[in-house]
């Protein structure tokens, strides 16, 4: 006879508010408004409407009479949401941060992508973007961390280097007009990536910080992509610079290994169901919660909520 699993309903523990009072945000859903105030035209802008009438400022003008940013539209005097999110204004600027989002590359951000094509002196990369990005051959370390300016041995022998499949991590060297991402593995932390696993969260859940590299206590490293990407491999004993970034061991991962990598994995899923930001702090929290409970009960609903409470009042503890 199979053997049947049966969960029953448990109370819930109550948790404080996860920010303090004051610094909540503005949330808007599509066609909210944002604001009324006119004082948001720019100078000159002010002074033609004021000869023209009040037609210049609705969707006859195209909405440019307004410091509006993206996710925004001017509608009848109005400044309205056009995407569901969190309101940011800088100065007079005012934007709509979706809550679920492609990825939109800033210059330095750490990202985490996979290659889908090889063209001449130039990789492109999937990043979870609306285009994919650009590796340029000269943008990269050669195997060796030599440095020399790339002829054509180097170009014949992309494959050699990157294929399509492989798993890299870069730095975003710069932003095209059109949105697309040019990359760069210049530094020797950046490169191919060798075994782990790979988790695709939404990018406005990964807190933004100094450093997205993180050697957990757990035995186990992270990689925090910008662009929603999550890495998660064994914490190599040595780290060999002389490769270039392009050692990757094929040697079997030990079985407890894997195994600390698969509560990782399940964990960082938890944090992603119940909207809590992942850095290097909360995904530590998370996993010495779930250390009770087997692997796979991870993400069952009950425990999933029952070890992200812990993380929160951990959290909410640590900032006092």
């Amino acid at each position: 006879m199979a053997a049947i699993t049966m969960r029953l309903p448990v109370a819930r523990k109550a948790v404080g508010p996860s920010a303090p009072r004051g610094s909540e945000k503005h949330l808007v859903a599509p066609g909210d408004t944002i604001t009324t105030d006119t004082g948001y035209m720019r100078w000159g802008q002010r002074q033609r409407r004021r000869r023209r009438g009040p037609s210049c400022l609705g969707l006859s003008s195209g909405g440019r009479s307004l410091h509006r940013g993206h996710g925004t539209y001017v509608d009848e005097e109005k400044l309205i949401a056009s995407v569901a999110g969190a309101v940011e204004r800088v100065n007079k600027l005012v934007c709509v941060k979706a809550l679920k989002t492609r990825y939109n590359g800033e210059v330095g951000d750490i990202v985490v992508g996979r290659i889908t094509e090889v063209q001449q002196k130039r990789w492109k990369v999937e990043t979870n973007s609306r285009l994919d990005s650009v590796l340029l051959l000269s943008s990269m370390n050669l195997p060796g961390g030599e440095l020399r300016r790339r002829s054509a041995e180097d170009e014949l022998a992309m494959r050699d280097y990157l294929q399509e499949g492989d798993l890299i991590s870069a730095e975003v060297q710069s932003v095209f007009s059109d949105g697309a991402v040019s990359l760069h593995t210049r530094s020797l932390k950046y490169g191919k990536l060798g075994q782990g696993v790979l988790v695709q969260v939404s990018p406005s859940l990964v807190k933004r910080q100094k450093t997205h590299f993180h050697d957990l206590p757990c035995g186990a490293s992270v990689i925090l992509g910008n662009n929603g990407f999550i890495w998660i491999y064994p914490t190599p004993e040595q780290k060999d610079e002389e490769a270039g970034g392009f050692n990757t061991s094929l040697e079997p991962v030990p079985l407890s290994d894997r195994e600390v990598i698969s509560r990782l994995r399940n964990c960082i899923v938890a944090l992603v169901t119940q909207t809590l930001m992942l850095f290097d702090t909360s995904i530590l929290y998370c996993y010495e919660a779930s250390l009770p409970h087997q692997i796979k009960d991870i993400l069952k609903p009950e425990v999933m909520e029952e070890i992200v409470l812990e993380t929160r009042r951990r959290l909410l503890d640590l900032e006092g």
